[in-house]
């Protein structure tokens, strides 16, 4: 685990080399076809012949739900690990992994009614005034879904409007548990402001690849919009307020920069969660040393 452009890919693959692995991403983004560049998705090179998985699954006009996540997830870990290999999960939305250690609550289905009620409020009032309403009726909720977030922050009003029931108190005890031994790593930076500067450096490298082709491509095919997650991931829809007219250059560039260390800061406050993790350095030479060492002591 790690907040983005901390290096997790790299010692992911060097990991999966020496131990006969197999990598699933947990990373929502790069579910997505045709969403590469902006995903800093590794290439083929990158991936040193290691299987990936869940990866390029989906069109961009499509959705992938934490369920759907935790669903696929345990089904490769148990094909992976029966054919004599070991599953190693890999990315930095912390939601996915929270999902698959601590289980899903039962909630009820979405009402488009709603959906598109809150839409329009989401347009009219703004993303804090969703986010205030949800601090009134489920506060831990609120604490733990940004503000930046009107996705998930509308999806907890919709579920309170549906069941007169907080979404935090859906999550109290659901028993679930995974039937395997895990070993977590959260490899980070030691000074954030070098994180900051790796995510300025790795933007603009982004734009040099192509990036902007990129998102205008999906400009062009007509079927998306701003309101699907694909479009909604960090950078995209920075660079799709671009294409629209909102933004020049320049101000999109800032506004990406700034928009994925505020993702940074949103995957650090998860990460400091994760006690029982073991903590890596960005940068340090020997982490594949210190990881192999760790995982042997704890078998």
């Amino acid at each position: 685990m790690g907040p983005t452009a901390s290096g997790k890919t790299a010692l992911a693959v060097q990991l999966a080399q020496a131990l006969n692995g197999e990598i699933i991403s947990v990373d929502s983004a790069l579910v997505f076809k045709g969403m590469d560049i902006g995903t800093a998705k590794p290439t083929l090179e990158e991936r040193g012949d290691i299987p990936h998985h869940l990866i390029d699954i989906l069109d961009a006009s499509e959705s992938f739900s934490t369920g759907q996540f935790r669903t696929q997830s345990l089904a490769l870990m148990a094909d992976i690990t029966q054919r004599g290999k070991l599953p190693i999960l890999v990315g930095g939305t912390m939601l996915y992994f929270n999902a698959l250690t601590q289980g899903l609550a039962e909630l009820p289905p979405a009402s488009p009614e709603i959906r598109a009620r809150l839409d329009i409020e989401l347009e009219r009032d703004g993303k804090l005034a969703l986010h205030n309403r949800l601090a009134q009726i489920d506060p831990q909720a609120a604490n733990r879904i940004h503000p930046n977030d009107p996705q998930r922050v509308q999806r907890a009003l919709e579920v309170f409007e549906l069941t007169g029931k907080a979404m935090s108190d859906f999550f109290a005890d659901n028993g679930q548990s995974l039937p395997y031994n895990i070993h977590k790593f959260v490899i980070a930076p030691q000074d954030r402001k070098i994180l900051h500067e790796i995510i300025a450096l790795r933007f603009h490298k982004m734009l040099e690849q192509g990036f902007l082709a990129e998102v205008e491509k999906l400009v062009l095919r007509g079927n998306l919009n701003d309101k699907m997650p694909a479009i909604r991931a960090v950078g995209y829809r920075e660079a799709w307020s671009y294409f629209q007219g909102e933004y020049d250059l320049q101000t999109m560039t800032e506004k990406a920069i700034i928009a994925t260390r505020q993702l940074a800061k949103r995957q650090f406050t998860w990460l400091r969660r994760e006690t029982d993790a073991h903590t890596l350095i960005t940068g340090e030479t020997d982490l594949l040393a210190q990881v192999l060492k760790r995982v042997n002591m704890l078998r």
